[in-house]
């Protein structure tokens, strides 16, 4: 499992303007059950996606497609962990 902490770098006025870029790409990985959840900090700095994949570098690559990656908007920093404890709702998830 992944976090994907993503940090701003421009104005939220900017960000915004390709917010719904990025949401189609955040659903795009759900769709696909890569991405597990997502939402914004309090404050509104940046952001967390879960993620599940094979490998780190399988969610690099994922990363790179974001707009917010490739229009410089946002840093990205991937953490692996390894979850040996969790909610019984999440073992199908999991698996």
């Amino acid at each position: 499992m992944f976090i994907i902490n993503l940090t701003y770098i421009v104005p939220l006025e900017e960000l915004d303007q390709h917010m719904a870029e990025h949401v189609k790409h955040l659903e795009k990985y759900y769709d696909k059950n890569i991405f597990v959840a997502w939402g914004r900090k309090e404050p509104r700095t940046g952001g967390i996606i879960l993620a599940l994949a094979a490998s780190k570098t399988v969610i690099e690559e994922i990363t790179k497609e974001d707009p917010f990656y490739t229009r410089k908007l946002a840093e990205f920093d991937i953490t692996e962990f390894l979850p040996t404890t969790y909610h019984p709702d999440l073992k199908n998830l999991l698996g």
